[in-house]
């Protein structure tokens, strides 16, 4: 079994096959999800990785030794659980803008609803990105992906952005679209309490907090 990544081109990836042996029979494959189902809801209602594989097995319905069978350590089977929520968000980030690339025809259009949109799926994954953030501070099988991960976004969001910029204000487009970017991923960051505990880190009106996000960025692309 690799526990380690594997490489495609200059990007690292990330799946839960880097972090498991591979299963070979559909039998097989239906254990390991349950086993991932199960230690993702554990981590889920305890917002921490603390769980024991016992847990695991009886929630999931699986024997220890499968569990030791398909991941050699807790340790694994909690970046088995990471990898699929990485899956999940660029699964999500792609068909968002895919979405609004044919929904919003202009700047005015698709910036209230990139950040509507960017909003609501940081809020579902928040928990478990939370968690993937703490175990990056000493994982490097976790840190790098994650790292990879967020550079994606942020790439593919300015790409989008640039799409409109003929409706931009002033000079260099490409740092304006970036700069929106990371103005809006550092808001709803903070507001979800990315990187640290669960709690808010003010009372903000959510809805209140995207509509005005929302406006600043047109504001400011449109701004000479």
């Amino acid at each position: 079994m690799s526990t380690g990544l594997k490489k495609k081109g200059a990007t690292q990836t990330f799946a839960v096959a880097d972090v498991s042996r591979k299963p070979q029979q559909g039998r097989s494959k239906a254990s390991l999800e349950r086993m991932l189902v199960a230690a993702r809801e554990l981590m889920l209602e305890r917002g921490s990785e603390e769980f024991t594989l016992q847990e695991v097995s009886e929630r999931g319905q699986v024997s220890i030794g499968s569990i030791y069978l398909r991941f050699e350590s807790k340790d694994n089977l909690v970046r088995g659980v990471i990898a699929e929520v990485l899956d999940s968000l660029r699964a999500e980030e792609t068909a968002l803008l895919a979405k609004l690339g044919k929904d919003c025809p202009d700047l005015n259009s698709f910036v209230p609803a990139y950040v509507e949109g960017y909003a609501e799926l940081l809020r579902r994954h928040a928990p478990l990105l939370r968690m993937t953030m703490e175990r990056a501070a000493f994982d490097p099988l976790v840190s790098g992906p994650g790292k990879e991960n967020a550079l994606r976004a942020e790439a593919d969001a300015t790409e989008a952005f640039l799409k409109h910029s003929d409706q931009f204000g002033g000079s260099d487009h490409p740092v304006k679209a970036q700069s929106a970017y990371h103005i809006i991923f550092a808001t709803l960051a903070r507001q979800l309490s990315l990187g640290s505990t669960g709690e808010s880190a003010h009372g903000y009106d959510w809805s209140l907090l995207k509509r005005e996000l929302g406006r600043m960025c047109l504001a400011y692309f449109y701004a000479d």
